[in-house]
């Protein structure tokens, strides 16, 4: 099957929920509101749908290959790159000062979902080339800015990040490449960084590295770390001192070349720093939170994916007869009401991790342009608190999504030739990589909800709390289903927000043992109001009989996300509040 961009659905919620006319009134973005989106989303989706979704399965029988220090992508990448690059994808969010176009983020997120949908494999690519680009954009010189940035926006270079190391997963205190201060300035690099998405390819004619290392005679820990510039070619032409030993047989995302990268095996790897030594956690930082965000955006466009392929094996797939007798034979699996179950969870779990991403997008855009410095702050604490929410829960999600999928193909889901296994594959790094959910949980609970006591997290009930009024107000059944189930999330929300900030430092082990199911309280609730913001909208346009089937379609699935995902949030409560003890009462040795 083809892919389909959603384009429908995506110009809704940045009309109606994420504000595109607002964010088109800020400095810098006058040109883009709805008829800009809509005419960048359009031509995204032909591109998408024509160019890159073709390679997806091509991708995953014929991954990347290794051989001899060259990789090489998988037949088409290359080509379908190039068109990429010259339709200005890669700089669509990016300075019009450095060949970008200089659109909002808002714009940015919905074409993120539409190439990851198409194919997660190929998009990684840009996204850390956007990455890259970010950090330098923070922390870079003029001079670096100008001699990096245009190649990768032009597609002519592209980027990665260097993290991990085999000693230096997830904990980068731990982080042993050494740097050596030159004479002239420079830096060399010698060390060895695994799990560089696209660190070593065939598409494109450099490859700028961003490289967290310790400068000689620096402090242990993260305190001690530095950010570095180390180009795959330099600037006189000559191959730098960083060479791809190996790239990894992985379980999903195959053809994305996963690289091992060795620094300095013949005399070290030319290197310039970002920014101040020392201080290169800070500016990864950046990098990372621009990748998490993506990330979460990923999720929900395999999630996508992974329900258009479900939702056509079901309207062909024909099998058994209709319980309620409705048909005389044998009848396609959609009208048996367990397919449909599974096909309306998979719908609604991705419209609400999409609405909630969106909504976060344009909050950043704002906390970027918006001429109001008190308003810039609040819409950046709020864009900040929803980062870990759409990374953690739109992956989560993706996985069970997936999974769904190939239940509601049976056993022919399980059967590779389907292509519905390759998104229950593809999804499950998702959930690992820029972050583990744990991660992204610490993260809510530390840093988004402890250090503040609350505030921004109860900030977000008080607005949820408004909707509910709004939902009551209303006569539809929808709504007032919607409005008590919204409540009872908000109420379950609040005691987890109050559970966390009073908990967070006297009682960490207590605390940290529900992080991950108060990301997904927090996420569910979030994405639950989006889809009651959605319902009135819906119910609204309906009423001006603006596209019938679309609005009632979009008031069933927001109806089925109350009574079938947000109900679920009071449980979530009980575990983070009063589950804490059962979770670590085993025995060590027990285990």
């Amino acid at each position: 099957m083809s892919y389909r961009a959603p384009v429908k659905d995506l110009l809704f919620v940045m009309k109606e929920l994420a504000g595109i006319e607002a964010v088109a009134a800020l400095p810098g973005h006058e040109d883009a509101g709805i008829d800009t989106a809509a005419a960048v989303l359009q031509e995204c989706a032909r591109f998408n749908e024509e160019v890159v979704a073709p390679l997806n399965w091509e991708g995953d029988r014929h991954p990347s290959s290794f051989e001899a220090g060259t990789v090489t992508t998988t037949p088409g990448f290359r080509q379908a790159f190039r068109q990429f690059a010259e339709g200005g994808w890669q700089g669509l969010q990016h300075p019009v000062d450095f060949g970008g176009q200089g659109l909002p983020k808002l714009i940015g997120a919905a074409c993120c979902e539409m190439v990851n949908s198409a194919n997660l494999s190929f998009a990684l690519c840009p996204l850390l080339t956007d990455g890259a680009i970010e950090a330098l954009l923070t922390a870079g010189t003029a001079e670096q800015q100008a001699a990096y940035i245009p190649p990768m926006i032009a597609g002519r270079w592209t980027g990665t990040m260097n993290l991990t190391e085999p000693q230096a997963g997830s904990d980068l205190s731990l982080v042993r490449t050494r740097a050596e201060p030159q004479p002239d300035g420079s830096y060399r690099l010698y060390g060895t960084k695994i799990y560089i998405t696209y660190g070593e390819h065939d598409m494109a004619d450099n490859i700028v590295h961003l490289v967290l290392a310790r400068v000689t005679g620096a402090p242990e820990g993260v305190k001690g770390i530095s950010l570095f510039i180390c180009p795959k070619v330099l600037p006189d032409g000559t191959r730098n001192d960083v060479h791809c030993v190996s790239i990894e047989h992985k379980l999903g995302i195959k053809a994305s070349p996963t690289a091992v990268l060795q620094y300095g095996d013949h005399g070290g790897a030319v290197a310039q720093l970002v920014g101040q030594e020392n201080r290169g956690l800070e500016t990864m930082f950046v990098m990372m939170n621009a990748a998490r965000f993506q990330v979460g955006v990923q999720g929900i466009a395999l999630a996508e994916r992974a329900y258009q392929k479900a939702v056509q094996y079901a309207r062909e797939r024909v099998q058994s007869r209709p319980v309620d007798g409705s048909l005389p034979g044998a009848a396609p699996i959609l009208h048996h009401p367990d397919v449909r179950r599974m096909l309306m969870r998979m719908r609604a779990h991705t419209e609400g991790c999409r609405a909630m991403a969106l909504v976060a997008a344009s909050a950043y855009d704002a906390a970027h342009a918006h001429p109001d410095a008190a308003v810039r702050r609040q819409n950046q604490a709020f864009y900040e608190f929803l980062v870990p929410l759409v990374k953690g829960l739109s992956t989560e999600m993706s996985l069970e999504v997936a999974s769904l999928g190939v239940q509601v193909h049976g056993g022919m889901g399980f059967i590779e030739e389907t292509g519905a296994a390759q998104y229950l594959r593809d999804a499950k790094i998702l959930t690992i990589y820029e972050g583990t959910t744990a991660i992204q949980a610490n993260d809510l609970v530390g840093r988004k909800t402890a250090r503040d006591g609350g505030q921004v997290a109860l900030a977000i009930a008080q607005q949820i709390e408004a909707t509910v009024g709004e939902l009551g107000a209303r006569a539809s059944a929808a709504c007032r289903t919607m409005a008590r189930r919204l409540d009872a999330a908000r109420r379950a929300y609040v005691d987890a927000v109050a559970y966390v900030a009073g908990r967070g430092k006297t009682e960490p082990n207590a605390v940290y043992a529900g992080s991950v199911p108060y990301l997904m309280l927090a996420g569910t609730t979030v994405a639950g109001w989006q889809m009651a913001r959605a319902l009135m909208a819906a119910e609204d346009r309906l009423a001006e009989g603006v596209d019938a089937a679309f609005m009632a379609a979009k008031i069933a699935t927001a109806r089925f996300y109350a009574d079938h995902i947000l109900n679920q949030v009071p449980a979530l409560r009980d575990s983070i509040v009063e589950g804490a003890d059962s979770v670590t009462a085993l025995a060590l040795e027990s285990y």
